[in-house]
């Protein structure tokens, strides 16, 4: 795999059992570009091993006075001189392209997993994590893939230089093979501790990050209560945190790279002073201690691989361990004895065993929750989006279990559109050219959302001076907008997809109560033969509805039409007039009459 050729065409199936095991997996998926790299670091560390040899027939032949070995002495630190700048240049290339190889096919795993989870992602793992990992964690894991190659390089060149210099002069070439050893394995003691600080810096780092994010999500609600300056305090303790933290790592890897240093200087010294010693004894030549002496000190060159993949794996094992926990996600499913289905879109009632709750295909349904929150989690469930520890049986659509389509059926047959949309960067027409139907135009699905006024701010704000809306650019997230033109934007997407069922969560909760109006009737003649669930207790909305769903206490508790249902149902009349216990009671003690006149002037409103 070349970088011209990414993306991949399918980046494979990730092995996130474990941290570990996924950089196994990772590093077996690119074994070509290892063994590549591998190729071309040998060629580069025989070069570095070589060129000691040269050497010491250059001295041997100068005090030799050979001419003619010192002209071969020339040619072999020629050539071995080459081969390290080739070796050196061709494996920097191919490590690096193992690296940002490696960093594609992990982030093209993470849009993979993001796409098939969709909105229910963020409420299994924490934002922050999912921003570390597609950032920083890619960094680590493809830092330690790319040095995978050059440690194992490395090793290889120093077992085969070792071997040479036992068979070269067993005499020094025996204490250089016993003292590499103790070199290379000297520092493993303090590995385990130096990856629990690596690992306590990257979880500290996770949650500033994860404070971060949810602090900057939320700045213009912080603003608005005065809390700017509390959570600007949280994030800076945290901050401090993971300064003393990395400053706790990096004192311990500063000690392990003292001890690379100090060792091997003691080691250079003990071979110069016993080399010189048989020299002295006439049991060596010049040339011979040369050769050992150049072979040691360049040795430490690839030495250093050990310490630099070992701090790798130290920094890459929890960023694995955090890529395989968000990959491992898997959308639930349900099996029963269909065994699952075909590309088949299914049509018609939308029923959920869970709650009892039943949208007739074709009508609009407006269910009412009184909780917020429990209203959200049923709007995701009728989409097939439920919550990870949820086990209640999977919503059907037509009798078909959401959780038996596959996935891209299944988002294609009902759209969520929860309270709080987001936009993506870019022009009005990038906005609404989405995979849809082509049965809805995006102009009467704008005329549907009422967007009419945002449409002339967007063709004031025109960059090109065209007055184009449709060419205007919508800044990230559309935080250029306010509350309710996001929404009505966010709803006129929706309306141009038209999908077999559209459920919408809150959609008109930004806005006026003229605007939601003209909203309600624009949604229910746009949508009209299709399928539209809208969780909200709004009387403006209920009252155009086909059919309203009661859901108080997770359970259907009323069905009927919003009129009869604040007539017969007290439960229901107080979540959607927002009336007080007191009032309740007053209620039922009131005059038929006064009773009748009442519900005279609600019809009237």
């Amino acid at each position: 795999m070349q970088i011209r050729d990414l993306p991949y065409p399918d980046p494979g199936i990730p092995d996130a059992r474990s941290g570990p095991r996924f950089l196994l997996w990772l590093g077996r998926k690119q074994l070509g570009g290892q063994l590549k790299a591998l190729a071309w670091g040998l060629v580069h560390f025989t070069g570095i091993g070589g060129l000691s040899v040269g050497a010491g027939l250059a001295v041997q032949a100068v005090v030799d006075r050979s001419g003619g070995r010192l002209a071969l002495a020339g040619g072999l630190i020629a050539l071995f001189g080459a081969a390290i700048a080739i070796g050196d240049t061709m494996l920097h290339r191919s490590a690096v392209t193992n690296w940002i190889t490696a960093a594609a096919r992990l982030q093209q795993l993470l849009a993979r997993k993001t796409a098939e989870l969709g909105s229910a992602l963020t409420r299994r793992v924490a934002a922050g994590e999912v921003v570390a990992v597609s950032t920083g964690d890619v960094e680590k894991i493809g830092w330690f893939v790319e040095a995978l190659s050059r440690f194992f390089a490395a090793a290889i060149a120093i077992v085969m230089i070792c071997l040479g210099l036992v068979l070269y002069l067993p005499e020094l070439g025996t204490l250089v093979a016993i003292g590499v050893p103790v070199l290379a394995l000297a520092v493993l003691p303090l590995l385990p501790r130096a990856t629990q600080r690596a690992d306590i810096q990257r979880e500290k780092a996770g949650k500033a990050t994860e404070l971060a994010s949810d602090t900057v999500a939320g700045l213009r609600v912080l603003r608005g209560i005065g809390g700017e300056e509390l959570f600007l305090g949280r994030y800076r303790a945290a901050s401090q945190e993971v300064r003393k933290a990395a400053v706790r790592s990096a004192r311990m890897w500063s000690l392990i790279s003292a001890i690379q240093v100090l060792l091997p200087g003691v080691m250079l010294m003990s071979v110069i002073w016993y080399g010189a010693r048989l020299a002295l004894d006439g049991r060596i030549e010049v040339g011979g201690l040369v050769t050992v002496y150049s072979a040691v000190t360049l040795l430490l060159f690839p030495l250093r691989h050990f310490e630099e993949i070992a701090m790798a794996y130290s920094f890459s094992r929890p960023s694995a361990k955090r890529a395989a926990r968000v990959l491992s996600l898997e959308r639930t499913t349900y099996e029963d004895e269909r065994g699952g289905l075909d590309d088949a879109r299914p049509t018609g009632d939308l029923y959920d065993p869970a709650t009892g709750l039943l949208a007739p295909a074709g009508l609009l349904t407006v269910v009412v929750c009184g909780d917020p929150d429990a209203a959200g989690r049923l709007a995701e469930r009728l989409g097939g989006h439920a919550a990870e520890e949820e086990k209640s049986p999977s919503v059907l659509l037509g009798g078909v279990a959401l959780d038996d389509l596959p996935l891209d059926a299944a988002r294609a047959s009902v759209l969520v559109q929860d309270k709080d949309p987001v936009l993506l960067s870019g022009t009005l027409t990038d906005l609404l050219d989405i995979p849809a139907s082509g049965a809805v135009d995006p102009e009467k699905a704008l005329t549907a959302a009422q967007c009419a006024d945002v449409l002339d701010a967007l063709a004031q704000a025109s960059v090109d001076g065209s007055g184009d809306p449709m060419r205007s650019r919508i800044t990230e997230r559309g935080r250029s907008l306010s509350g309710g033109q996001r929404q009505r934007l966010a709803l006129a997407r929706s309306l141009v997809t038209d999908p077999e069922v559209l459920v919408l969560d809150e959609p008109t909760s930004a806005v006026d109560s003229h605007t939601e109006a003209r909203i309600a009737q624009g949604v229910k003649e746009l949508r009209a033969g299709r399928t539209t669930v809208v969780f909200a207790s709004s009387p403006l909305l209920l009252d155009h509805a086909d059919r309203v769903v009661f859901i108080p206490e997770g359970e259907v508790a009323a069905v009927g039409v919003h009129r009869e249902l604040v007539r017969s149902d007290a439960a229901y009349r107080a979540v959607v007039t927002r009336e007080t216990e007191q009032e309740q009671k007053q209620e039922h003690v009131m005059e038929p009459a006064s009773l009748r006149a009442r519900e005279e002037i609600e019809e009237s409103a």
